[in-house]
């Protein structure tokens, strides 16, 4: 799997949400477009990163208003990214490091792509899958 990039995995051109979104229009996005997390942009630069469990332990959990929520108040700013050209040994090593399960893809500044687990899956032999889901699972 080594010779190959994240580009040749990830998902281009991914769904964003801006800063204002609110987390009712977020968690219908996600719902929408099935996925568990969407990038926070702000004219095409990566400001931020919010996943189902962010709408669900920073406001339900806390009985908060999804209406009036924005998502700047419950993603993670300045989430870990790599690069489209990164190899993806890189990308699985970084996401077995900081245990996330997605990465923002930024080239020259802008979000062009979102790595997921699944997406590495669908890209990687089968034991270098294996050995990420075991690290990335393991808290």
């Amino acid at each position: 799997m080594s010779d190959k990039t994240v580009r040749e995995a990830m998902t281009a051109s991914p769904t964003v949400i801006t800063s204002d979104t609110t987390v009712v229009d977020a968690a219908r996005a996600m719902t929408t477009e099935n996925v568990g997390s969407l990038p926070i942009v702000d004219q095409e630069t990566l400001v931020g990163i919010v996943t189902d469990r962010d709408l669900v332990t920073n406001v339900l959990a806390k009985d908060l208003d999804p209406h009036k929520v924005p998502v700047s108040d419950v993603g993670t700013e300045n989430p870990i990214v790599v690069g489209p050209e990164d190899p993806l040994d890189t990308a699985l090593q970084r996401m077995a490091e900081k245990q996330v399960r997605r990465l923002p893809v930024v080239e020259d500044g802008r979000l062009v792509g979102i790595l997921a687990q699944a997406d590495v899956s669908r890209t990687a032999q089968a034991e270098s899958t294996g050995r990420m889901v075991e690290e990335i699972s393991e808290n």
